[in-house]
Parts: C-alpha cells; sequence; structure tokens
C-alpha cells in the first residue's frame, strides 16, 4: 500500500568550535558534535540559550500574573466562592491534556474547596458529546447548584454555551489554550496563552500547564491554605504537555522537565508510598519508569486517551490519576491498559480494511483520499487516517456511518468511575510513525469551528462522522471549509480536522475536495516523505550517542525526536509477534524484532518495528532512518526503525530552504532591526500579514528559486517575515465604516480608487468585493472610471430581505479573514519551514 517515499537529511551547519565545546561540557562521555549540530540547526545559539535549554535550574519561569487583568478577574472570583462557599463544577476534556489538565484544578483547587462536596468535575462523553460546554451539561450542573464552572483545555469558542450559563445564575472561568473569539467572551474571566505575542515564553502552555498557572496564582494569593506542595501537580502538567504535542519551549520546556523528574522520583518509591500509585501502576504495566518522555508519548498518554475512545466516558481517568488508594488505583490502571489493549487491536483491524479499500482507488488520480465504512469505529479514524497520511503523501479522511444519525451534545450524568468493559477498542497511539499527532483531531467545535446552514430534516438523515489530517503541509482547515456547504459540522486546524456530514453528501465532497486540493497544488506532486537529521553508523549507536542526544529532551514540535540515518546496513536475527496484554493474552498488534549490521563494527545492533513483520524488512544492503531509544523493560539500548528501503533504491535529497527569519509582531519594521547581520541587502522581506498559505507559497518559491540558482550557505536567499498582529476592528463596525464611507462619496460625488477603500477599512481586495456586493442591495451603484470607483446611492432601490443575507456573507467574510490573519501572526516558525521544506522538492 504505501507509496516509495522520498527521503531527505537536512542540510547542516556546522557550528563554530566554541559552541562545541560548549555542548560537549554537558557530554563529557562524547564528543558532543551531533548534539551541538542539532542544537545550532534549531536555533540555539548562544551560551544563554544553551544552558536554559539544557538545565532547567538556570531558567526563569513566568509568573502566573504574567496574564494580567484576566488572571485577577479569575482569582477575585475563585476567592469570592472561597469566601461565600459557593459550589464549582471543573468542566474538563477527554483527551489526555484535558484529563490531566482537570485532575491538576481537582488536586490544586481541591487544596481550597472540599472535593465532591463544594467541588465536582465534569468530562463530555467523546462518543456522545463534542468537546466544550453544551447545554445539557450546564443544566445538570445548575441542578446540583453550581455557581461557578472552571473550564479546562476548552470552552474559549463556546460564546452561545457561556450566554446559557450566565441566564441561569452561572459564572464561567475559561482556562483553554485554543482558538480565540473574535471578541471576548461574557465570562468572570478567560486564562489563554493565545492573548500573548507568539515569543512569548507562555505563548504554548496546552490546557494542563494554564490549568496550573490558575492554581499557582491561587496558591500565591491564598497561602497557607493548601496542605500539598504546588510542585505535586507537576508530574501530572508534564504528561499533559507531552502527551498534547504542543512546542516545547519557554515555560511548556521548564514545566516538563520539572515534572518528569517529580514523575520518575514518585515512581521511584514503593507503591503504597507513591503520590500517585495510579500512575505508577500504570507505568508498570506498560513497561515504563517515568523517566523519559517517550514513557509519556508511546505510554501513559495513548493509555489515557485510549479510555474515551473505547467507551466514550474517561471520568474514572480524574480518579485513576489523582487517588491515593492503591487497591482502587490499580483496579482501574487495569481496566485502563485492557482498555489500551482491545484500542491497538481495533486500529489494526481498520488499518487493514483501508488498505483493502485503498488496492480499489488510483493514488496517481487522488489527491485527498477519502473513504467510509458503516463498521468503523469513529474513536479510531484519526489515528488510523494519520498513518494513512504519513504512508500515501495525501491527506486523507475516514468517515464512519455507524450508527448514523446525529449523536449530538448530550449532558452526561454524574462523575463517578465506570468500569471499561465491553465496547471494543477505540483508540491508537503511535507506536511506529509519529505523523499528524494523537491529540491534533479536535472535534468540530473547539479549533475554530464552524457550522454548515444545512438544515436537518425531520426523518433523521444518515449522517456519517469522521477525521480528517494532513501531511506535507497541506492546509487542511481551509480545505475543508471551502466544502462548508456540504457539511453538516466541521472544524480544526491546518493539520487535522473532525466533521460530519449527510451520507449522500459524501459522493460530492470527494469530488470537490480533490479537485480543490488539484487546482491549488498546480503540478506539484504529492510523494510521502520522511526527513533524516543526522547519518550515522552502526558503530556511532549505543550510550554514548543515546546521552548526547538526551540533551534535546524533552522533544515535542519544533524539537522533534532526532532520527538518524543508516546507510549500507543489513538485518539479521529477524522476528516477530503478538503482542500480549497485561493479563498475557495475545492482541492483535505486531512488531517486529532485529539485529541491524553494517561495515563500522563488528557487533550488531538491536532494534524494533512496530506494527511491522519480519517480512517486510529488505534482504540484503539496505538503508533505514530510525530513533535511537533506551528499553527500560529490557535494560538494553535499541532504535526504533522509522523507514526501511534497499539501498538499490537509494536516493537521498538535500534540502536546501531559504533561511528564514521571524520578525513578527515586533516594534519596528524588519527594516529597522539591524537585518544586515542575519540578512544581506538581497533578503526578501514580508511586512503584509498573508491571508492564506498560497500568498506565503509565492515568497517561499520565489527565494527557493534564488537559492538554487546560487551554491553554497552563504548565498543562501534569506527571507524575513515581519508582519505584525493585526489589531482587527469588530466585523459590524467595518461594515458601518463601509457604509458611512459610501454614503460619503454619494453625497459629495467623489472618486474612490479600490486600494485608497482597502487601506481605510483594513480588508483584502477580495472580501471588498462581497462587501460591494452587499452595498448594491441597499441601494449603491458601483461603477468603474478608469482606475476609480463612483459610488452613488438610491435607497428605493434597496432591498431589504437580499439585504440581509449579503451583509450577513460580509460579515462571515471579514471574521474568516481576520481568523486567517490571526493564524499567520501565531503560526510556528516550524510549520513554515515545514511549507517551505516541502515547496523545495
Amino acid at each position: 500500500m504505501p507509496e516509495q517515499q522520498q527521503w531527505t537529511i537536512t542540510a547542516t551547519e556546522q557550528p563554530p568550535e566554541w559552541f562545541i565545546q560548549a555542548v560537549k561540557q554537558y557530554t563529557p562521555a562524547s564528543s558532543g558534535l551531533y548534539a551541538a549540530q542539532l542544537l545550532w540547526q534549531r536555533g540555539i545559539k548562544d551560551r544563554q540559550q544553551l544552558t536554559a535549554f539544557i538545565n532547567y535550574k538556570t531558567y526563569q519561569p513566568a509568573s502566573p500574573f504574567e496574564f494580567g487583568q484576566e488572571m485577577h478577574l479569575a482569582i477575585a472570583r475563585l476567592q469570592q466562592a472561597y469566601n461565600t462557599k459557593e459550589k464549582i463544577a471543573i468542566w474538563g476534556d477527554f483527551d489526555a491534556d484535558g484529563i490531566t489538565a482537570t485532575s491538576v484544578l481537582w488536586d490544586g483547587l481541591g487544596q481550597f474547596f472540599a472535593q465532591n462536596t463544594q467541588l465536582i468535575y465534569y468530562i463530555p462523553n467523546r462518543l456522545k458529546e463534542s468537546h466544550g460546554l453544551n447545554h445539557q451539561g450546564i443544566d445538570n450542573l445548575a441542578k446540583q447548584g453550581c455557581k461557578l464552572i472552571v473550564t479546562c483545555d476548552t470552552g474559549s469558542t463556546n460564546v452561545e454555551e457561556i450566554i446559557y450559563a450566565k441566564q441561569l445564575g452561572i459564572h464561567v472561568i475559561v482556562t483553554d489554550h485554543h482558538t480565540l473569539p473574535a471578541e471576548r467572551p461574557p465570562v468572570a474571566a478567560i486564562i489563554n496563552p493565545r492573548y500573548f505575542p507568539k515569543e512569548h515564553q507562555l505563548f504554548n502552555l496546552s490546557g494542563v500547564a494554564v490549568a496550573y498557572k490558575l492554581v499557582e496564582a491561587l496558591y500565591q494569593s491564598l497561602p497557607n491554605v493548601a496542605k500539598y506542595p504546588l510542585e505535586d501537580l507537576l508530574d501530572l502538567v508534564a504528561v499533559g504537555l507531552i502527551a498534547d504535542l504542543v512546542q516545547l519551549s519557554g515555560d511548556c520546556r521548564y514545566l516538563a522537565q520539572m515534572g518528569i523528574q517529580r514523575l520518575q522520583e514518585d515512581f521511584k518509591q514503593p507503591a503504597a508510598a507513591r503520590r500517585r500509585p495510579g500512575v505508577g501502576r500504570l507505568l508498570e504495566l506498560c513497561q515504563k519508569s517515568g523517566d523519559r518522555p517517550t514513557d509519556i508519548s508511546f505510554g501513559l498518554g495513548p493509555r489515557i486517551n485510549a479510555v474515551s475512545r473505547i467507551q466514550g466516558d474517561a471520568s474514572f481517568c480524574v480518579e485513576l490519576l489523582t487517588s491515593r488508594d492503591v487497591k482502587r488505583c490499580n483496579e482501574l490502571a487495569e481496566v485502563t491498559e485492557l482498555a489500551n489493549a482491545r484500542r491497538k487491536s481495533l486500529q489494526k483491524d481498520v488499518q487493514a480494511q483501508v488498505a483493502q479499500k485503498l488496492t480499489q482507488l488510483d493514488l496517481s488520480t487522488t489527491s485527498v483520499i477519502v473513504l467510509e465504512d458503516a463498521q468503523w469505529p469513529a474513536g479510531v479514524l484519526g489515528l488510523v487516517a494519520g498513518q494513512i497520511a504519513q504512508e500515501t503523501g495525501r491527506p486523507t479522511v475516514l468517515l464512519s456511518t455507524e450508527g448514523a444519525g446525529e449523536q449530538g451534545s448530550r449532558g452526561a450524568e454524574g462523575q463517578g468511575s465506570r468500569g471499561a468493559e465491553g465496547q471494543g477498542s477505540r483508540g491508537a497511539e503511535g507506536q511506529g510513525s509519529r505523523g499528524a499527532g494523537e491529540q491534533r483531531g479536535r472535534g468540530a467545535e473547539e479549533q475554530g469551528g464552524n457550522f454548515s446552514p444545512l438544515p436537518l430534516r425531520p426523518s433523521a438523515p444518515l449522517l456519517a462522522r469522521g477525521s480528517a489530517r494532513s501531511v506535507n503541509s497541506v492546509d487542511l482547515y481551509q480545505l475543508v471549509k471551502e466544502q462548508a456547504h456540504l457539511l453538516h459540522r466541521f472544524g480544526g486546524h491546518p493539520f487535522a480536522a473532525g466533521l460530519s456530514l449527510l451520507v449522500e453528501n459524501i459522493p460530492l465532497f470527494t469530488a470537490a475536495i480533490n479537485q480543490q486540493l488539484r487546482q491549488s497544488l498546480g503540478s506539484t506532486t504529492l510523494t510521502p516523505t520522511v526527513q533524516a537529521d543526522l547519518t550515522v553508523t552502526v558503530a556511532d549507536l549505543g550510550k554514548e550517542l543515546f546521552l548526547e542526544l538526551k540533551l534535546l529532551e524533552p522533544c515535542g514540535m519544533g524539537n522533534p525526536v532526532p532520527k538518524l540515518l543508516i546507510q549500507n546496513c543489513w538485518f539479521e536475527n529477524s522476528w516477530h509477534r503478538n503482542q500480549q496484554d497485561w493479563q498475557g493474552k495475545k492482541v492483535q498488534y505486531i512488531k517486529a524484532e532485529f539485529d541491524i549490521r553494517d561495515d563500522s563494527s563488528r557487533s550488531a545492533f538491536p532494534g524494533l518495528w512496530w506494527g511491522h513483520y519480519k517480512d517486510e524488512l529488505p534482504i540484503g544492503r539496505c538503508d533505514c532512518i530510525a530513533e535511537l531509544d533506551y528499553n527500560t523493560f529490557k535494560k538494553r539500548y535499541e532504535i526504533r526503525l522509522i523507514a526501511v528501503r534497499s539501498s538499490a533504491n537509494s536516493a537521498l535529497t538535500t534540502q536546501h530552504l531559504p533561511f528564514i527569519v521571524d520578525l513578527r509582531n515586533q516594534e519596528h519594521s524588519a527594516t529597522q532591526h539591524g537585518l544586515n547581520a542575519p540578512l544581506p541587502l538581497t533578503g526578501l522581506i514580508i511586512e503584509d500579514c498573508p491571508t492564506n498559505w498560497d500568498d506565503l507559497r509565492m515568497w517561499l518559491r520565489r527565494c527557493l528559486a534564488i537559492s538554487r540558482s546560487t551554491s553554497g550557505l552563504d548565498n543562501q536567499q534569506q527571507l524575513a517575515i515581519a508582519w505584525s498582529k493585526p489589531k482587527h476592528q469588530p466585523p459590524n463596525q467595518i461594515w458601518l465604516t463601509l457604509v458611512g464611507i459610501a454614503k460619503y462619496l454619494s453625497r459629495t460625488n467623489q472618486l474612490v480608487t479600490r486600494g485608497q477603500l482597502l487601506e481605510k477599512i483594513g480588508i483584502s481586495d477580495q472580501t471588498l468585493l462581497v462587501g460591494i456586493k452587499a452595498l448594491k442591495y441597499l441601494g449603491f451603484t458601483v461603477q468603474r472610471q478608469d482606475r476609480s470607483l463612483q459610488i452613488t446611492w438610491n435607497p428605493n432601490d434597496s432591498s431589504e430581505n437580499l439585504a440581509d443575507e449579503a451583509v450577513a456573507r460580509f460579515l462571515a467574510a471579514v471574521r474568516e479573514e481576520q481568523f486567517q490573519q490571526q493564524y499567520f501572526a501565531e503560526v510556528p516558525l516550524s510549520t513554515i519551514v515545514a511549507i517551505a521544506s516541502y515547496d523545495s522538492k
């Protein structure tokens, strides 16, 4: 099924000798060269940066009150609840970030509010509800007498539900890290790092880290109340941060480093003495020790996620993570492990079915893979879609018509612990390829969710629900959004989306989304790619290299696990077997184990390949890309195979990317920032914020064309992205301004150029055209005179009904444009580089 992959190796710039020596201080047993190359390549280029990156003790974390007035408002409202003994509900989410965030608030706020009486928590059911607040859940909390809801990892865009809660006398404090609404919601407070500029050390906080900052502020505001130290929460923070695949920089990296240390310290205790016996037992069951970020990304995180994917209700996971009852925690950990074992089996089954369906597709004429099946459970589709997208190099949409019909947002009763028996496995962890990441396919509501105006007929039409995953830097959000008229509900971000649509619309959706991507790509061919960071030999593998590369941990977005290219090697002693669950029963999930050799050493080195059979390993000489790891259970160093191919097919591409300087959201323009240091006079500078990837691609391709016409790093074309975060007016105000200008021009009989209108109103040319169409329904006539526009007004020519619809379309266009500009003001540089990387092929 997988197409021939294109392999690339990042072009490395040799760091200066002083930097190599500085890194070597942290790697006394090795040269430090490999780590120095990677650190330099990833932007760590001075001593202060290096020290703070490696040694968390030298890092100065931000105060929780960096959130400013919103944090003060949140603490004031919590203090009011503390003084008046109000009942509070934590509203969490069902993925690993949301579960750990709920647990942090449960433990943290639980120091100030009596658990189960004054403080309760609510986790939506994954299979019956969506991410975020819903009316029935709010009704349920109102009946229990709650006066305050504190959300975590959700809620920023739930404006309607927040207003509804307020009508019932319930205030809401939102703690979240997802997309911001166009205007501040009517909440008691909103704590969201998206309000910071992207350079801020708190910008990349995940949901659990934002929840921790709220608790930290409460600890500081009400000292001498809490029984347990704030630092006891850090292990949970690390689990959520790493499982959610956020960029581990700034406070995120600091909190993850601190949390992993706490996790390991607690695991070393006897089971009866652990602060978190549930976490300890879960680590034992997945044969991890808690000292590595991969113990979370391949161990704890996927298991926590598996519970909601299997049964929908993951509320007992909070008890698993926070209870000190060893017996109860052991029971819940074993239920969780069983859920994870079941999801492995189910994931393999669904993947095999998808592979069979793929044989019926002509991939040479397919840009977006869209597949459906009535038997597929929705819980695993995002994970399988991510694997298929990686293997084929194409965005993938998988849809299930299982129990077709909208399941809607249903309120959930109670927050007690519920068993995980009997619903079939619905989760998957990335055991082989990590790709889009497990937590990236948030539901249709949360991440800039959009709702199509498509009405539902009373006869309960069949709805397909599913997930989409992107690859090769294709903007999936934009791709799916263009088909909103065919969808019932959708939402997401450039890398992942959730959606539902009428079953009868699937053929139209498939044709339309393929046509759209083909037009966008032009002559570009979609190819699965895998990138290596370093070239090594088998002799290099082992403890010294492992400890050297460990300097980069914890790895995450923007600082991925180093990928090692091993050329002209071969495999011996290969075998495969099904995994076993904690009860010793076989699980239908394969892994191959082997020894790898090359001419550099007489000794072989062990390795494994998740989800593959030994027969898939090439015979004879080959090349492979792998990650170096330490197996705590077997107490050995080993490689985890990512990709392999016969040496006969060997072809490597060295990427020559434009050197991109990120000067966004800085006080002065790019031309005032002394670009002569990093940029030559020929460097290109973009100061206008783009509203789509095509605008940016035009500049990137221009840079790449110049780079390819030169040679050497010194002549590499360089690009400065120097736009500022736009200061948007409310869409209604923009419309009133446009109408006011039109009336003035009509009254004075003056001409205006399109450029003057665009500058005055602050919108794009495409959105202005939508506004001009709306003006016509109000009785305005717009005529071109040479290069100017003449606007006249006759109120008698207006059409009120059509005008309302036209104005609504204009307001929607403005909101979408503002959303895109907000996105490009904050999109990580690593994403832009990934776009450049793909376009460079």
